[in-house]
């Protein structure tokens, strides 16, 4: 195990009907007026954002609304969104939505202080300071409402990527099953993959030694692979909606992470997909990761059939290298039945688009990207074959 400083200072605040006392929490924090962000209108046909709304009122908070952020978050909302806070002198962002929504407001919160052009956090330069930020989750998915990460589409140069700060981390997050009662299926399903992804991005590393964090990391995986299925055929089973939404948060608020190096590979590959084609980052990764662990199964046999023992249930062999195989295709097994998509041609992305894809990932990330197995562009383009 690693060396490590782990800080998370986000109150979680779980349960039904919590999301009505939003506004006390802004106040708490110290917020007097506070920019409200969400994405579709989901969250204003079902009442909800006005519920939230209205505890601010009765919080002495005043606020200001503004919709219209997109799944792939891109530049050009968050620009307006930065000049918006600063003309209405707000000191306080509300997501109220899934990460989509949740980077969104993070980046906001990091560009209002700051003189330059927001993106210059994106392409290197740490976020030293932020306006404070606060959640009302709706999907339980990405894990931002407790991580310190943030991700938003360059709209003018086609790149997808993130960067984080412990002054990003919400002051608080409201986690109410209930809110997640209306999503779609597939959006559930783009949700547990992503979930999932965060932990295997952290459970593949070269550290040696991680007992804790390895059972942590399979306990996590297990708890989704258990509720998954039962939410997909009831969107209304809180117990099984209240499992995903804590597991979901715990995937990547990096507990699992701690004293070990992590990957990220898959990620910087399918965001790539996501920027060029808008594709849901969950469907681009239940497409994308299958083909990295194959890429990437010899890098470890032992961890694989490790993972494949613990959470996929394969059988215990003399070879190692067979049941690594078979827990993967369990896990891609496990996301078709989520119907989520297993090939580019699924996500409408023609064969002819992988030049361009490793072109991109090679502008986002340089020479190599991941750490369990540093990939040249040349295992990138292997990577995206294996995915037709």
């Amino acid at each position: 195990m690693e060396n490590f400083i782990f800080k998370s200072p986000t109150q979680f605040v779980f349960g039904a009907d919590e999301h009505k006392r939003t506004g006390k929490y802004i106040a708490q924090c110290g917020g007097k007026k506070a920019l409200v962000l969400y994405g579709g209108g989901s969250v204003l046909r079902s009442g909800r954002l006005q519920e939230v709304v209205e505890s601010l009122d009765a919080a002495g908070v005043d606020c200001v609304v503004q919709g219209g952020v997109q799944p792939n978050p891109g530049s050009s909302f968050v620009y307006q969104a930065i000049e918006a806070a600063r003309a209405e002198n707000v000191d306080f962002l509300l997501a109220v939505g899934g990460g989509s929504v949740i980077d969104t407001a993070k980046a906001v919160a990091a560009g209002v202080p700051y003189s330059g052009d927001f993106l210059d956090f994106y392409r290197g330069r740490p976020v030293e300071k932020a306006l404070p930020v606060g959640v009302v989750l709706t999907i339980p998915a990405a894990g931002s409402e407790g991580s310190p990460n943030t991700v938003i589409t360059d709209e003018e140069n086609k790149i997808k990527k993130g960067t984080k700060s412990d002054c990003l981390r919400p002051q608080f997050a409201i986690l109410n099953p209930e809110l997640t009662f209306t999503l779609p299926k597939y959006q559930s399903a783009c949700g547990i993959c992503d979930m999932m992804s965060h932990i295997l991005e952290r459970y593949f590393t070269k550290t040696q030694d991680n007992a804790v964090t390895d059972r942590m990391c399979e306990a996590v995986l297990l708890a989704v692979k258990d509720s998954a299925m039962r939410v997909i055929i009831d969107s209304e089973d809180y117990q099984a909606q209240a499992a995903l939404m804590w597991a979901g948060m715990l995937a990547h608020n990096n507990i699992c992470g701690v004293g070990r190096e992590q990957d990220w590979a898959s990620h910087a590959l399918a965001h790539q997909l996501s920027a060029l084609y808008d594709v849901a980052h969950g469907a681009a990764l239940a497409v994308v990761f299958p083909a990295w662990l194959r890429y990437c199964l010899d890098e470890d046999v032992n961890l694989f059939a490790q993972l494949a023992a613990r959470v996929w249930q394969v059988p215990e062999s003399d070879d190692k290298r067979q049941m690594g195989l078979q827990g993967i295709e369990r896990f891609q097994d496990f996301l078709r039945g989520l119907g989520l998509p297993s090939k580019l041609e699924h996500l409408d992305v023609p064969a002819e688009a992988i030049p361009q894809l490793v072109e991109q990932l090679h502008a986002a990330c340089g020479d190599t990207v991941g750490n369990f197995k540093k990939l040249t562009m040349a295992d990138a383009e292997a990577i995206y074959k294996d995915c037709q």
